[in-house]
Order: C-alpha cells, then structure tokens, then sequence
C-alpha cells in the first residue's frame, strides 16, 4: 500500500485511515475536531491523540465549538485534572483561544468550511507526484493558509500542523495510488489536478 503502511501500524489508525482520513469534510463540528487533534498532536505521535480521542471528546465537549468558546478558568482546571488527558495548559488554551477564533470566522463566511474550502475552490486536490509517494511536511497551500489563521489569532496551527490538517480533512488526497481509499474519494468528490506547490520535504 506504499505511503499509506502507516495505516497498519495498530487498529485505530487502520480504521482512521479507512473511514476518515482524507474523506472531504463540510461539517463545522467535524472540522473543528480534525483542527484540533492536528494542533494537540503538536510535538506528539499520532498514535497517541487516537489513543487519547474520546478523552478530547469529553473534556471539550465533542468538540462543540460554540460551548469551548465560552469556557472560563474552572473548565481549564476541569480539563487539567482528567485522567488521561494532555497536561499542557498551553494547549488547553489554544483550543479554548481556537474556538473563539474559529467562530469569528463562522460570523464572516457563515461556515469555517466555507472559508477553508474556498482556498481549493471547493474540489479536493490531487497534486502531481503525491500518490506515487512524494508528499511533504508542508507546502505553498498550508503555509498560506497557516498565515492566515495565525492572523486570526490561532494558535499551533503552523505550516506543518495545516498540511497534516489538510490532508485530514480531504482538502488533499494524499492516499497512495494503490490504496482503494484513493480512488474512493476521487470517484465520489469534485478533484482538481494541480502541480507541486511550493513544496517542503521533511
């Protein structure tokens, strides 16, 4: 399966890989949670923020965007103590100053999905070379796209964290050829071929 083998390292990530990860999302809710599992993982493994979903999902909520906007000092504290959860305050934060950000953005386009699908014109990306193996940490998309955010007033949403958000949420189909998930999602979402764009290598 090539670039996709990271699918079978353990269970959660081989049901990820099949039945979310690169599938096109237009649901705020679910983009707030794809957003947020990208910005978490930050310094961490993957495998971990899988392993630690469902204590996100109650700690925030299910990741209601609307009700972690207006989170105040006792749900920080709230979040803190779980067990099992991230002990970073910092990140906890980021996700309650995300939401408040990310709901301005929901005021000015009427969705978030709005304003990130309107970077790709609606229609997920195949870009040359990536299905083939060639894919990198970030590129000229996530990087615009990053700025823009952080001017927002987003927090860990680097170049890097929005091209793994990306590929996520099926802005960009970055399965491998061979993987029946590729030709899946092509055959059932509007793509558009496009070449590298200003592409970093890990």
């Amino acid at each position: 399966m090539g670039h996709c083998d990271w699918s079978l390292s353990d269970e959660r990530n081989r049901k990820y890989h099949d039945t979310e990860w690169g599938v096109p999302v237009h649901d705020d809710r679910q983009m707030f949670e794809h957003l947020t599992l990208e910005c978490l993982q930050c310094g961490m493994s993957w495998g971990l923020m899988m392993k630690k979903r469902d204590i996100f999902r109650r700690c925030f909520e299910n990741f209601d965007y609307e009700k972690i906007a207006a989170y105040g000092e006792e749900d920080v504290r709230r979040i803190l103590e779980t067990e099992g959860m991230l002990k970073s305050e910092r990140k906890i934060r980021a996700v309650i100053g995300n939401a408040r950000c990310y709901r301005k953005i929901r005021e000015e386009f009427g969705s978030f999905c709005r304003y990130i699908w309107n970077y790709s014109g609606g229609k997920t990306i195949l870009y040359e070379g990536h299905a083939e193996g060639k894919i990198p940490v970030s590129n000229g998309l996530s990087d615009r796209i990053s700025r823009d955010l952080k001017k927002r007033g987003f927090k860990f949403v680097g170049a890097v964290t929005i091209y793994s958000h990306l590929q996520a949420c099926g802005l960009i189909n970055d399965h491998a050829s061979d993987c029946p998930c590729f030709s899946r999602i092509n055959e059932n979402h509007p793509t558009v071929n496009l070449p590298p764009d200003g592409e970093v290598m890990g």
